[in-house]
């Protein structure tokens, strides 16, 4: 039998991200058995059918459908007066569980709450004990999201995650409530979408035949070809387990930059009158690659139609078209591209650019899209109606803010998990800054500079994963984690300014969020330093030391 005693009990099941407000919780106990029904209202059959998945997994119930009014029933309704993503989890003995939320993501992030405060054992996938109920304290829980756009980029270019792996990171977000996936799908190295207009994209552009280990400078090799790619059904199958979870998969087509893999599959994209495009290959190490597309027609008219059957794919209404990282070199030593700069009276290779991005702005627009790029597009003039991701520190975002664009905030100096999390030497292939657990918790996304009406353009935040030196699930799951549960809660909580910030309280919950991701099976960094199997000894990378400057 539940214990009856209101008494409250020690704060919250160490719940992340953190909640707005929660009442108790108290010692009187709530079980989820056999006989519990699961109540779903209009608009909740997603969650009532991820609950069903997971939950009744876990713990082997069955959880048939019943009346709301019932006692030992979990029930899921909306209620427009709360913020669509926000909801009400309320768990009290006699009338079980109701989660009300404002619209169907907020009953699905109510769900997750009610995993988390099941304990780790609802992170697994078979019960441990069968027919031993789910029990958790009586409680009111009132939540909701700061940002709309709480995301995370994975670079599935660099290294080929197979599809697999890629709605394995969908259940991740999901679990910690973020809600956009910025799919970096093509780049030098890799192409990585099936297009049925252009075939070479994934047959020659979506592998190399070697890759190099580690920083650039690194003279180890891996002389395995390297490849994959996600047909056009793999993409609806992901876009669609994605949509369950009330998460908007972005694509990234990045152009006119990282573009080598293209002009290995169709030579005609490149400048041709400046190299010999047939020679090209798919790259085969990183950093920054100086062939370009060429800014002629037949280029614009290529995307284009990629560009169709993305669109017919994603129902996301952005599309990101990168825009960094363009070398103009090739650029200035291209009659075509000069005769085209002349053309359109430009001021030179910046304006070039943005012509470039300002097409396919007003094309994206033409058909109810909205593009979205690095900041680079700020060169030479912004298109109208493009957002930025400032990922070259905070000033690109605050520019675009302040000219009332909208800004997603992925500072690399701040938010790049590819950056390495300890100054130890046994960090695996050390890259750029040391970004701690704390550093990303201390991380604000809105900065100081803007006024209200200015802070409002910042849609929200984002956490990037590039990976050159990640060339496993295990490699990423290990830069990723435990780093992404402090990204969440930046991005969910409303927490106070960086200083203030409660990281001890962090941490407790931490160690009940680490028996979670065991259950997960996720291979994090623990807070002690690698495990000598997550080691890369001998591997070089690229640690840059002190702290990242706020730029």
């Amino acid at each position: 039998m539940p214990d009856t005693d209101t008494t409250p009990t020690a704060a919250g099941g160490g719940l992340v991200p953190a909640p707005l407000s929660i009442d108790g919780p108290y010692r009187s106990a709530v079980h989820l058995g056999e006989g519990t029904a699961l109540a779903a209202g209009p608009g909740t059959e997603d969650t009532a059918r991820w609950l069903r998945a997971t939950l009744g997994a876990a713990f082997g119930l069955p959880l048939p459908p019943g009346p709301a009014d019932a006692g030992d029933t979990l029930a899921l309704a909306l209620d427009p007066a709360l913020p669509a993503e926000g909801y009400r989890l309320q768990a009290a003995p006699r009338r079980g569980v109701r989660i009300t939320g404002g619209g169907p993501a907020g009953v699905f992030w109510g769900a997750q709450t009610l995993r988390q405060l099941l304990g780790p054992h609802a992170f697994r996938r078979a019960p441990l004990t069968p027919g031993r109920p789910a029990v958790l304290p009586q409680q009111t829980i009132e939540d909701g999201p700061r940002f709309a756009w709480r995301g995370m980029l994975l670079d599935v270019a660099r290294h080929f995650l197979p599809k697999d792996g890629v709605l394995r990171y969908l259940d991740l977000l999901a679990a910690h409530k973020l809600n956009v996936l910025h799919l970096h799908l093509t780049d030098d190295q890799g192409w990585r979408i099936e297009i049925n207009r252009f075939p070479e994209l994934t047959g020659t552009g979506g592998w190399r035949e070697r890759t190099k280990i580690g920083h650039r400078a690194s003279p180890l090799w891996d002389e395995r070809p390297h490849g994959g790619y996600y047909t056009q059904d793999d993409i609806r199958e992901i876009v669609a387990y994605a949509a369950q979870r009330h998460i908007t998969v972005v694509p990234e087509i990045d152009i006119p930059g990282h573009s080598q893999a293209a002009i290995a599959a169709y030579p005609e994209l490149g400048n041709t009158d400046v190299v010999d495009t047939t020679s090209l290959k798919v790259w085969d190490t990183w950093g920054v690659n100086p062939n370009v597309l060429a800014p002629t027609d037949s280029t614009l008219r290529f995307y284009e139609q990629v560009l169709d059957e993305v669109l017919a794919l994603f129902p996301s209404p952005f599309v990101h078209l990168g825009g960094d990282e363009c070398p103009k070199g090739q650029w200035k030593a291209s009659a075509t591209a000069q005769a085209r700069i002349a053309e359109l009276s430009l001021a030179g290779e910046d304006e070039l650019q943005s012509w470039f991005i300002r097409h396919f702005d007003r094309w994206l627009a033409a058909r109810g899209r909205r593009l979205i790029g690095w900041d680079e597009i700020l060169e030479g003039g912004l298109a109208e109606g493009a957002a930025v991701s400032s990922w070259r520190g905070y000033a690109g975002g605050i520019a675009a803010a302040k000219s009332g664009h909208d800004v997603v905030m992925c500072p690399e100096q701040q938010v790049y998990l590819d950056h390495r999390q300890h100054p130890s030497p046994d960090e695996p292939v050390p890259i750029g800054f040391v970004r701690t657990l704390e550093d990303v918790y201390r991380f604000e996304p809105v900065p100081p500079e803007l006024t209200a009406d200015q802070a409002a353009h910042v849609l929200g935040t984002q956490a990037n994963a590039w990976t050159e030196v990640m060339d496993s699930q295990q490699r990423l799951d290990y830069q990723v984690f435990p780093r992404l549960a402090a990204f969440a809660e930046v991005a969910w909580s409303r927490l106070p300014a960086p200083a203030d910030r409660d990281y001890q309280d962090f941490t407790r919950r931490m160690t009940v969020h680490y028996a979670r991701l065991d259950a997960l099976g996720v291979g994090y960094r623990p807070p002690g330093g690698p495990h000598p199997w997550q080691k890369r000894p001998g591997v070089l990378g690229r640690p840059i030391d002190g702290a990242p400057p706020n730029v």
